[in-house]
């Protein structure tokens, strides 16, 4: 399928590897230029380097920490007037809710929140001129279907959904969509650590704790970040200025609910 975005420019945040580097390889293979950001500059210009070598776009690396106000201008500057914005950014780690203290939900919130929105703020009146735009918000399932030791994902990320179904309604007439992915279980670091941390608390192995999520997901197994890059370019497409406002939760069917 076509999805008529091939010249368009885009912003992936958090891009060097897992879902953020999926998301940012499949515009790459619409022919949609990138600006690609992460923390470790190494590791992102070799996903660059692999992204044009694999597509042809051009691609362009701003190493920063997009949760700040120095990191955000970065990558604005690098690419002012995108077309496409992919928010994403680590999640926060888990835990006791009893042992965090305020700072740690500021950082949440700060990065899973409100990042999100100012760059969001800084580009949406730019593709309401220009009448294009597609916000693509990577949040988490547990958004749907909150996970006790993530309350600081559960409760950020939950917030950014309340935002975004307010102001996803106001610019679809411009044909600028915002909708949020929500991922379930995916094949990336951030599932390695989360796994790590439940075999730690439950006093099993690693690989016994991988194989128990592995064969309680409907699916019988993780997700394939391409398949999750597959559904963030086709949110993007020009096809889909009719989809705003929604949350499209792919986690091989764990969610257990009809709606």
């Amino acid at each position: 399928m076509e999805l008529g975005i091939s010249g368009r420019k885009a912003i992936v945040c958090a891009a060097s590897k897992g879902l953020g580097k999926a998301c940012a390889m499949a515009l790459a293979q619409e022919g949609v230029e990138l600006v690609i950001n992460a923390r470790t500059p190494e590791i992102l210009e070799q996903t660059a380097e692999e992204i044009r070598t694999h597509t042809g776009v051009p691609v362009t690396a701003v190493a920063c920490d997009i949760t700040t106000e120095a990191g955000r201008q970065a990558v604005l500057a690098a690419c002012p007037d995108p077309d496409i914005l992919v928010n994403n950014a680590g999640g926060p780690p888990p835990g006791d809710f009893r042992d965090w203290q305020h700072d740690d939900w500021i950082a949440a919130v700060e990065a899973n929140m409100l990042t999100p929105i100012m760059l969001i703020k800084a580009v949406v009146d730019g593709m309401q001129d220009r009448q294009f735009g597609r916000i693509v918000n990577i949040t988490s399932g547990a958004v749907k279907a909150p996970i006790p030791s993530l309350g600081l994902s559960n409760g950020a990320r939950s917030g950014l959904t309340g935002f975004v179904a307010g102001l996803a309604r106001q610019t679809v007439a411009h044909n600028v969509t915002i909708n949020n992915l929500l991922p379930g279980p995916f094949e990336t670091d951030r599932l390695q650590q989360t796994l790590q941390g439940a075999a730690k608390q439950q006093g099993k192995t690693l690989d016994q704790i991988i194989e128990l999520r592995r064969q309680s997901n409907p699916a019988g197994r993780f997700g394939d970040p391409d398949e999750f890059g597959a559904a963030c370019a086709f949110l993007c497409a020009s096809q889909s200025g009719f989809i705003s406002g929604q949350n499209l939760l792919i986690d091989g069917g764990a969610f257990p609910g009809t709606f």
